[in-house]
């Protein structure tokens, strides 16, 4: 299963493509337009304006379902869980097509809903391939999601890099920097063991 990476500029956040689904719409649409036809699905790890930047020109480049958990879809709309005056902007101001729960499939890829960065942050997991895209929630080298804007929740994020631990991971895709191609699951583990000792 090739994995696309479609870097964040400046403040955006990584975009990936995997199969028919676009995670994350930070990204400009003129990155995503060779794929374009191929994608079905854009996912949203969660709602702040990083990550939302260009929702409404993707979906309607892609003809795509936008899909969110239930408890960040405040973010499409609202200023404050969105944090879109923090990028001088405003938030995309659509409506999801799918709300999403732990559990869910969106083609090979399983949501895990990982709180503590946003109420509904979420990751995508591909089992066979043991890739992990998890947005904001940790990132390589042991670091994890800020927990101090609206909405974050320390104990909860804590939580939620335990269980992301606990898979199987190689891939790693995090919402910024760059991926992790083998080996992925170190740095998840290192994230937990800081997140204990924070």
């Amino acid at each position: 299963m090739p994995v696309v990476w479609l870097p964040g500029e400046g403040f955006l956040a990584n975009s990936y493509i995997c199969g028919e689904v676009l995670i994350d719409a930070g990204v400009f649409p003129m990155a995503v337009a060779p794929y374009a036809e191929e994608i079905t699905a854009i996912v949203l790890t969660h709602t702040h304006y990083d990550h939302t930047a260009h929702l409404k020109e993707l979906r309607d480049l892609c003809h795509a379902g936008v899909c969110v958990h239930a408890l960040d879809v405040r973010g499409l709309v609202d200023d404050g869980p969105s944090l879109a005056p923090l990028f001088v902007a405003r938030p995309p101001g659509i409506a999801p097509d799918r709300l999403l729960e732990d559990g869910d499939r969106i083609g090979d890829l399983e949501i895990i809903h990982t709180p503590g960065h946003t109420p509904g942050g979420i990751s995508l997991y591909h089992q066979e391939e043991k890739a992990l895209f998890c947005g904001d929630t940790v990132f390589p080298g042991g670091s994890f999601g800020r927990y101090d804007f609206p909405g974050g929740d320390r104990v909860a994020l804590s939580r939620s890099v335990e269980r992301l631990a606990a898979l199987e991971v190689e891939g790693l895709y995090p919402g910024h920097g760059e991926p992790v191609r083998e080996g992925g699951g170190r740095h998840v583990r290192a994230s937990a063991l800081a997140l204990r000792g924070s």
